[in-house]
Formats: C-alpha cells, structure tokens, sequence
C-alpha cells in the first residue's frame, strides 16, 4: 500500500481465525470435500435418472450447482489460510471472490424462493401444475436468478473498491465481503451501507414473503386434507426444503440486516460459516435423507455401481 495523496492498495491481508490452526484446517476441509461431493453426486443423479426429469429436480439441480459455487469462492482461501503465515490475496483476487461470492449467494435465495413457488403449485393447484410449472416457466425462473445475482453482486463490488483505503489493508475476516472491507475505508461509506441495507433487504424480503406466502398456502391446503396419510405426504414433500430455507435466511439475516455498528467480527465469521460453508454441505444431504425419490434413484445408481 503506498500513501500520497491518494491510496493505492495492491493487496489485502485475511486475518481469518488469527494464528494458524490445523485442526480446524481439518475440520474445514472434511466439511468441503463433503459439500463438493455431496452436490456434484447431487447434480449428476439428477441428470442421469429419469425419475428425477421434473420441476422440483431442476430447481434442485441448480441449487447444487449454486451452492457449490459460491462456497468454493471462500473456502479453498480459507483453507490455505489456516496452514500458511501469508494470509494475502490481490486486489483483483479480493475483487472476484466478492464478485463471485456474491453472485451465486443472492441467486441462492431467488431458487430457494422459486422452489418454494414450485411446491406451492404442485400441493395448491395440482391439476394444473404441468400447465403452469412449464419448461419455459422454470428456465426463466432460474435464468432470472442469475441475472439478478449477477446484477447485485456487480453494485456491491463496484460501490466498494471505488472507495479509498487508508486506515489498513488488513481485512478481519476470512474471506472479502463487503462489512468487513468497508471498515477498512477512509472515504464516506454512507452511500455503500445504505446500497447494502437496500439491495440486500430488498432480496431478503422480497424472497422471503414468497417462501412464506407459498408455505402459508400450503399448510392451509394440508390442514384441509382428511387422510392422515396425505397430510404427512404433503408436509414430508416440503419439509426439507423448509429446514434449508430457514438455516440459510437466518443466518443471512442476521449477517447483513442488523446496524453496522452492531457487526462483532467474530459473529460475522460465524454467521458467514453457517451460510457459506455449512449450509452448501448441508442441502444435499438434506434433500437426499428426507427424499424418497432420491433415496431410490440413488439405490439404483449403486446398484449398477456395485
């Protein structure tokens, strides 16, 4: 970094956890390879049974690949960091992993919200869910996805290396994300945290009201089923999906919607584990413990295998 009348940062220093652990350096990386196991296997079971050709599948099929994205834009650094006394990365490499990150964790929420609009149709109006639910219908909603995260992600990363950086370079935390490099700023950040409390509250909302408009109909729907059975066939159908919308907006919320003043480090880099580490890992195991379908397309796969 070199001072004058302007500051010119070529690199940051992740300050992460502090000192080197190997232990959580273990723990961490079990946790990956078992994420990126768990939704490539996911994304390949789905493409490969034809059991699985459907709406709910193709939604699921993104999530995976979603989700396997935007945790491998922080945990690999992560990871290198905990073995290594050099905790830098570049400017641009700061630049990408906010970029990145940010993209695939905003879409994250738009396809938990279109899954849920999925569920909502097959369980409120199933005579017409193949009407509704079309190919066209879930590509669109899947594309939007993208462009939306796409567009946040690209506002949040140009508002903030726009910003000069005077006061340190050295990031307190494991990964760039956009509270922890604005403290890092001498320039007026007012316009920055107003962006984020807007943009984010506007995902976060907005996603959530049609998780829970959608999930609202549908407990009204099964609470006016007669058969036992049909209830519990309807809520199991939806009830994995509501374990990983709850994990994922909780921890989301509590990261980005409270005062800035308020952001302790130490319990943004444990929200940010939750969300960006465990939940990745998490959702296919979710999906594939408490879903039938899943369960006997995959007997069928190690079947063959074995």
């Amino acid at each position: 970094m070199t001072q004058g009348n302007s500051t010119e940062v070529t690199e940051f220093f992740l300050r992460g956890f502090g000192t080197q652990h190997k232990f959580l350096f273990v723990v961490f990386l079990v946790i990956y390879v078992t994420s990126v196991v768990g939704n490539i296997g996911m994304i390949l079971l789905i493409k490969t049974d034809s059991r699985l050709r459907t709406p709910m599948y193709f939604f699921l099929q993104h999530l995976a690949f979603v989700d396997l994205c935007f945790t491998s834009a922080i945990t690999p650094k992560m990871l290198q960091n905990f073995i290594v006394e050099n905790k830098s990365i570049s400017f641009r490499g700061c630049v990408m992993q906010l970029l990145v990150y940010a993209t695939f964790a905003t879409s994250d929420a738009y396809l938990l919200a279109a899954m849920a609009v999925d569920r909502y149709v097959a369980i409120c109006n199933p005579l017409h869910y193949r009407i509704v639910m079309t190919q066209r219908v879930c590509i669109h909603l899947v594309a939007g996805s993208y462009v939306i995260g796409s567009i946040n992600a690209s506002v949040h990363t140009g508002f903030t290396f726009t910003l000069s950086f005077c006061r340190s370079n050295i990031i307190n935390h494991f990964f760039c994300d956009v509270p922890p490099i604005l403290a890092l700023s001498c320039s007026n950040t007012d316009v920055n945290i107003m962006l984020l409390a807007i943009l984010v509250g506007f995902n976060l909302t907005f996603t959530v009201l049609v998780v829970a408009y959608s999930y609202i109909s549908i407990t009204v729907a099964i609470l006016k089923v007669s058969s036992t059975t049909g209830r519990k066939k309807a809520f199991s159908t939806c009830a994995s999906h509501m374990t990983a919308v709850t994990i994922f907006y909780g921890t989301l919320s509590y990261m980005y919607l409270q005062p800035h003043s308020n952001n302790v480090p130490e319990n943004m880099k444990v929200a940010s584990i939750c969300y960006g580490i465990v939940i990745p890992m998490l959702n296919p195991l979710i999906y594939s413990l408490r879903n039938k379908e899943v369960k006997e397309a995959l007997k069928g796969i190690l079947a063959k295998v074995f």
